[in-house]
Parts: C-alpha cells; structure tokens; sequence
C-alpha cells in the first residue's frame, strides 16, 4: 500500500484498506510464511522442532503468550523476533497516543478528530520496528506505569473531570495498541499489579482511580517468566495465568553440538584473532561441556540454571588468552592450549549460582572442577577408558607413559611458553606419541600437542598423575611415586 497517496481517511478508505487486529495480522501472515516455506524465527537454533512450532501455534491460535525458563534460553530474543511477522506499515490516525486505527478509532481524542475532520482526517504510517514495547517487572512497577493515570493538570487546563477520559495520562500496554509488548520477569511483579492486568487480557476494559473505562486494546502480550522465580520471589497469580492463552517452556541445548552451533553464531572474533589463534574442534568440546557439567553438578544450584552466555563469554576469554601470549611473545600464530582455560575462570564465576557447598568450596575452585569435569567426560571419546585398565596382570596403553613419570621426571608446562618451547616440552615425554598415533591417527598435525596436553589433563582427572598449579603454570608429578620416594 503506497503510504504518501494514502495521507487522508478519505483515500485510505478507497485504497481497500481493511482493519485487523494485531492477532489476525500476525497470524495472518504467519500462514503466508509457513505456505511459503520460510523460516519463522532465524537464529533460535535447537527451538526447531519444540519451541517455535509451539509459539507459532499459539499465534495462529491469537494467544497472549508466556514463555517460561531458565536464564539464558533466549526467551526475549524469541518475542523480538515476532516484530517480523508484523505488516511492514499500519496506518495510525495523525496525533493519537495510542496508535488508534483511522477506520477502528477507540480513544476519544481519534474519535473527535474523525468527526472534525472527516475523510480529511490526517493518517500517518507506523513500522514494524517501531510496534515493539519491553517493559522489566520489578517491584518498583505501578500500575500508572502499565495501565495509566489521571493527569491533574491536564484536568484543570482542560476544565474536565476526573471521570472523563480525556484527562487520562495512559500507561505503556494502552500505547502499546496494535503493537507486541514484552514484560519480563512477570513473577517480580506484585500480586495487585497483575490483578490490574486481569481486565485488559480479558475484558478489554482498564481500571484508573475507580473510573472505569472501556477501550478495545488488542496489544500482543508476551511474558517471560523464570521457574524459579515462583518460590525465591514471588509468583504468578493464577487468575492471571488462567487468561494467558499459552505458556511455553524454553530449554537449553540438548546436545554439545547444537550448544556448538549457538557459541559459534553468538561469539564475537575479530579477523585477525582468527587468522592467528588455531582453535582445535576438541576445545570448543570442552567450552560446551563445561556448561553439561555445570547444570547437573552438585555444588550449581540447578533452579537457577547456566546460561548460554557462559560458554560464549567462555570461547571469547579462551581466544583472548591466547592473544595475549600473542603479543607477549611477539609470534605471529599460535594454538589453543589447555592451559588457557584458565583464562575462562572469570567467565564463569560470574555465571553459576553455587548452592552451599559450592559457596564454602569457593567459586574459583568449582570453575577449576568444572573444565577437569568436563575433559574427565570428554576423555573416552579419544583414548581408552580408564575404569577398564584395572587388571595389574595386563599391560595397559598407558604404562610406558606412566612409567616416565615413575621414573622421578616430572613436567612442567608454563602459561607463557614459546611455540617451540611448548611443543619441545611436550614431545620429551616417552610413550605419549606413540598412544596419539595408534589413538588418534587422523589427529589434524595442528591438534596433535592439544590432544597430548588433554591425555594429560584426563589422566590427571583419573588420578593417574599428579597435577598441581603455581603462579607460572602446572607440573605433572606421578602420583603414587614421589609418594613411595619419601617412605
């Protein structure tokens, strides 16, 4: 619909237009969509098959919608993206607040301009981008700021009375009419807040002071909720969620490649990073692995739940800890140790809630746990399980390896080491590159000191040596022979 030739009530009028509310434009063309194949929602990857074939029903259905999960499950990324199955511009009679329809006016204000003005009435036009609302629910919300309030002194300028509408200063969902509105965290909201919700999703009606007032508001409500909110801090009121037409539960990735796949969309590299660091398939293993681990360790509250943040901000403190050996050293390229997860500590702390044991373990601590789960976990998938090694009578894949460090040697890998001196280190121990070759024969030459600092780290995590940290690196120590040297 051209927009500049349709200015006016009167030549919208002929152009055919025809009023909807947002719920029947939106699933409108959401049908459109579907028939014609196309994605609904880009990005929300592991939502294909559960979430969006949920939410699209429920938008077919012209349902209000709460999406309920744990932090970090893109739930407002998924109620951003409804704006793409808006009309890309809807006419807006010229000066309303509240977004009227020239040929479905509700406020008073549209009205009296249509009956001044006529097919002459001026219309403006309103995008898609421009028809979204978010509002956080804390407990500082009133109900002026959601539904509205009277406006004294427009009362007294005007000489009206409190009663009349037109003195009535409204709130964000009346001005969120024929838009998508977002209200986050709706557990923090107090209880006599949400009841101020109840006649709006049901009745159409708002309530101001005692005046009651009548007006078809049809904003699309979205609500995103935590579960864990309902106990820790307060809940969502039942007759409130009696009229939500549909809550849908979000979820983290089932899989490490599918949490692979968000990281690697989600993380933020420069062209040169990637040009200079070498990032083997077997470290992003671990970033993901490290978020599995945490959801199900006993020292992470799981109510609270790990956001895919933490392996994004994970990745990106991974790579930035290589380039900064970078530029310590002055080399041009390098590869991604195992020591460098280090580095990704502070991504994590700040993204775990521990429950009490984990408190007195310390946070710095259970990060450490966590990146030893997770290569104890990963381990099996490249070498040999360790459980089944148990039989003294046999020789294990292990034993030439472990014997080295029987032998009083000991190893030293610092966080600082050159190229050369880190893969030097490495390549003294006797027997390690004979399990990588019968082990891990198609190990990509640039993944080959990764993997043989990952035996390492797994035997250590098995107990099959000693690993202990300083403030220049770690040492790898037999673990049961310097023990049986001091007797």
């Amino acid at each position: 619909m051209k927009r500049k030739e349709n200015s006016t009530l009167g030549n919208l009028r002929k152009s055919g237009y025809l009023p909807q509310s947002i719920q029947e434009e939106i699933a409108s063309n959401l049908r459109n969509r579907l028939s014609s194949g196309k994605a609904t929602f880009e990005g929300l990857i592991g939502y294909e098959n559960t979430v969006i074939p949920d939410v699209e029903r429920a938008l077919l259905s012209g349902h209000n919608i709460n999406l309920l999960g744990l932090r970090g499950q893109a739930k407002t990324r998924l109620a951003r993206q409804m704006t793409g199955l808006l009309d890309e511009w809807i006419p807006v009679v010229e000066g309303s607040e509240i977004n009227d329809d020239p040929l479905d006016p509700i406020s008073k204000e549209a009205q009296n301009l249509i009956a001044n003005h006529g097919e002459d009435t001026p219309i403006t036009w309103l995008h898609r981008d421009d028809r979204f609302f978010e509002k956080l629910a804390t407990p500082d919300v009133t109900v002026a700021d959601l539904i509205g309030d009277v406006d004294p002194i427009k009362a007294s300028n005007l000489k009206l009375s409190y009663a009349d509408e037109r003195v009535i200063h409204f709130g964000m969902i009346p001005r969120a009419h024929r838009c998508i509105f977002v209200l986050n965290e709706l557990p923090d909201l107090q209880a006599r807040i949400q009841v101020a919700l109840f006649s709006i999703l049901q009745e159409k009606e708002i309530q101001i002071r005692g005046f009651k007032l009548r007006l078809s508001i049809t904003p699309l409500l979205v609500f995103t909720a935590n579960p864990e909110d309902y106990t820790n801090r307060g809940s969502i009121v039942t007759p409130l969620k009696d009229r939500i037409g549909s809550q849908i539960l979000t979820h983290y990735p089932h899989n490490r490649n599918i949490a692979k796949e968000i990281t690697k969309q989600e993380v933020i590299l420069n062209k040169e990073k990637i040009n200079r660091i070498h990032i083997p398939e077997l470290a992003r293993d671990i970033i993901e692995q490290i978020g599995f681990e945490a959801r199900k360790s006993e020292y992470v509250d799981s109510k609270s739940g790990v956001s895919a943040r933490m392996s994004i901000t994970s990745f990106e403190n991974l790579t930035s800890t290589a380039e900064r050996r970078l530029l310590i050293s002055g080399e041009k390229k390098t590869s991604i140790r195992l020591v460098d997860f280090l580095g990704i500590i502070p991504s994590i702390n700040g993204k775990i809630e521990l429950v009490y044991e984990g408190e007195q373990e310390g946070a710095e601590q259970i990060s450490y746990h966590l990146i030893s789960e997770s290569i104890k976990t990963l381990f099996s998938d490249y070498f040999p399980k360790i459980e089944k090694l148990e039989n003294e009578n046999e020789n294990g894949p292990y034993d030439e390896l472990l014997g080295w460090f029987f032998q009083d040697n000991e190893l030293f890998l610092g966080d600082s080491l050159s190229e050369k001196e880190y893969k030097i280190t490495l390549e003294q121990i006797k027997g390690i590159d004979s399990i990588i070759k019968k082990h891990q024969p198609n190990c990509l030459k640039e993944d080959r000191y990764f993997i043989m600092e990952f035996l390492l780290w797994g035997l250590e995590a098995f107990k099959k040596l000693n690993k202990y940290r300083t403030l220049e690196g770690f040492q790898f120590k037999d673990s049961l022979g310097s023990y049986i040297s001091k007797l």
